[in-house]
């Protein structure tokens, strides 16, 4: 009987030993699956935050990227802008100047046929005064001339005077 006994408290203990093991093994697993559960979705929640972080790296690149391609263009036409306003700016002030000259020139060009149209009209006058004072001169010479022969055409009268004393 005892034996019976024996027998039954070692099953009964092996049993319970057997169930023992059971569950740590049991337990060992479950913590296993779910710590392999926690590192695949701690993987996962890395990966997710890798790519987001990627994605935003990358459009913070693009932006940039746009930003700087559109200054590049803005300084570009800025520039261009500038040049045509100062090739304008000098055309501008190369006809003004041109224009000027052009304007001085023909302002010497008739100050000088004034100066040429005053200096012939004062030569004809010279010459037309002069020639006014020749015929003049000739004039009274000849009328001189013709008083002379008058004169002397009639000195027998004018003797004749003298000696009856009116001539004094």
């Amino acid at each position: 009987m005892e034996r019976k006994e024996r027998k039954e408290r070692k099953e009964r203990k092996e049993r319970k030993e057997r169930k023992e093991r059971k569950e740590r093994k049991e337990r060992k697993e479950r913590k296993e699956r779910k710590e392999r559960k926690e590192r695949k979705e701690r993987k996962e929640r890395e990966e997710r935050k890798e790519r987001k972080e990627r994605k935003e790296r990358k459009e913070r690149k693009e932006r940039k990227e746009r930003k700087e391609r559109k200054e590049r263009k803005e300084r570009k036409e800025r520039k261009e802008r500038k040049e045509r306003k100062e090739r304008k700016e000098r055309k501008e002030r190369k006809e003004r100047k041109e224009r000027k000259e052009r304007k001085e020139r023909k302002e010497r060009k008739e100050r000088k046929e004034r100066k040429e149209r005053k200096e012939r009209k004062e030569r004809k006058e010279r010459k037309e005064r002069k020639e006014r004072k020749e015929r003049k001169e000739r004039k009274e010479r000849k009328e001189r001339k013709e008083r002379k022969e008058w004169w002397e055409f009639e000195r027998p009268w004018a003797d004749q005077v003298e000696v009856h004393g009116w001539w004094e």
